[in-house]
């Protein structure tokens, strides 16, 4: 099992009907490794709400036919979802659409509220009536009853942001706005850009931007509010400086694409960075490094260079398979299906093996022993982030200690448990080498974190499946 994050948000404007769900289209297929459950896509058709929802990937919710039965329109926002929080199934697909006396709303949202289930009694107490369990329908709650009395969307997502806390980075789209938002700690990525045609597009990551022909315009600010429309683009700001921004470190560490930049970093540098740090901290003797792909890759890459160790290909990825968290119920068929060892490169070999975290321990212990069955002598591995010690309440999806091995175990135990030789966590002192100074939250490797701790907490979504 690996930690995971929530969601993808994908947003269009054009100047000119045209295919703009075809732009979504490729730009979900872009983020397609923030989510891997469910996608969805609205496009605005002159004020009228067109959309397509359903579990599964991109490419196989999104036939060709259904895309052509999407009309030309000015904007569109889609979603790719992994859930934290709320089940498996259609009616929990994002964008969630809202018809209301003032308009209709869709909004697509990436993150987790700290306070969402405070909200949610809150807004139950008064009337409201829920049809996901997400955090996404609180939010859609919210704004609607601000724009109910504010005189603008704007100023309802504004007054909105009032009470909502923790992670939201969310694309809204109204019949004449595309509107942006990222919370002001930042937790989740948020960036936009433009096309040559002058389209502009709102994503999670900048490599979504790059996958249309966008050029990365700027991330969007913490606590910022962009407003995009036939007048331009507008930025609220209003909510800025309120917080210390509080980027999540795991997006650098494992989350986003390294052919991303995020806030100015570039996550390939970060995680060549990662591996320096640990190859000076946790040196060893060895034949070879290997990543673990693909998160794995940059930081083993970061390792050879600095301890001089040649790096190489030892484990080679089914590109046709997802991530592991597909079918959790099944993680240890899914590892050996998704990888296999070249046995040429690690037969006889001391292995410096390079992954990104350590969970549960279980696909850890599958991929030493995927080497070991290979005829790898020794298997020092080395772990690009600090022992998972708390749960994150910000949008990935271990809410328990219990779930976590580090809380359970010396470093020296997992080691045996997992088969290895050795093993070397990154210092947490480090990880300012990944983002630079303070800027970052770091809560699930200190449990120093930057929001209050939610009163209810049980998130797990695979204690959730099991007992559904």
């Amino acid at each position: 099992m690996s930690i995971h994050e929530e969601c993808g948000v994908f947003g269009v404007l054009a100047g000119e009907p045209e295919d703009v769900a075809g732009l979504v289209y490729f730009g979900l297929y872009a983020l397609q490794h923030r989510g891997q459950e469910s996608c969805g896509i609205v496009v605005n058709d002159d004020g009228v709400f067109v959309s397509h929802k359903d579990i599964g990937l991109v490419g196989d919710v999104f036939s060709a036919d259904i895309l052509r039965s999407f009309p030309k329109g000015t904007m569109a926002v889609g979603h790719t979802r992994y859930g934290t929080t709320g089940g498996t199934n259609r009616i929990n697909c994002q964008p969630i659409e809202v018809n209301h006396q003032k308009g209709r709303m869709a909004l697509a949202h990436n993150g987790n509220l700290s306070n969402a289930a405070e909200l949610r009694s809150v807004l139950e107490m008064n009337g409201a009536i829920f049809h996901t369990s997400s955090d996404t329908e609180t939010i859609a709650y919210i704004v609607t009853q601000e724009r109910l009395h504010a005189p603008s969307i704007e100023e309802a997502l504004s007054r909105a942001m009032n009470r909502l806390e923790g992670a939201y980075s969310l694309v809204l789209m109204s019949p004449q706005k595309l509107i942006c938002a990222r919370d002001p700690r930042g937790f989740r990525p948020l960036c936009y850009g433009q096309t040559a045609d002058g389209t502009y597009i709102v994503a999670s990551e900048s490599c979504a931007l790059h996958a249309v022909g966008a050029k990365m315009i700027r991330d969007v600010e913490p606590g910022e509010i962009l407003i995009f429309s036939k007048a331009g683009v507008q930025s609220r700001r209003e909510h800025c400086g309120k917080e210390q921004p509080r980027h999540c470190i795991f997006e650098y560490i494992y989350f986003a694409r390294p052919d991303s930049e995020l806030d100015g970093i570039s996550v390939h540098t970060a995680r060549i960075r990662a591996g320096e740090c640990l190859a000076k901290a946790h040196p060893v003797e060895a034949d070879l490094v290997i990543g673990v792909p693909d998160s794995g890759l940059d930081a083993a890459l970061g390792f050879s260079r600095a301890s001089g160790i040649p790096y190489g290909i030892g484990l080679i990825k089914n590109k046709y398979i997802g991530r592991t968290f597909i079918a959790p119920d099944h993680r240890l068929d899914q590892v050996k299906i998704k990888l296999s060892a070249i046995e040429d490169a690690v037969r006889e070999k001391r292995i410096v093996l390079i992954d990104d975290s350590i969970v549960r321990g279980t696909t850890s212990g599958r991929i030493v022993s995927l080497l070991r069955e290979a005829g790898a002598r020794e298997i020092h591995m080395r772990i690009s982030s600090p022992p998972f010690m708390h749960p994150c309440y910000y949008g990935t999806d271990i809410d328990s200690q219990e779930h976590l091995i580090a809380c359970r175990h010396s470093v020296e135990e997992i080691a045996g448990i997992i088969g290895a030789d050795s093993l070397g966590y990154l210092p947490v002192e480090d990880l300012r080498a990944l983002a630079g100074p303070e800027i970052y939250c770091h809560a699930c490797f200190t449990g120093t974190y930057p929001t209050a701790v939610p009163s209810y907490t049980r998130k797990d979504r695979f204690e959730r499946r099991l007992s559904e």
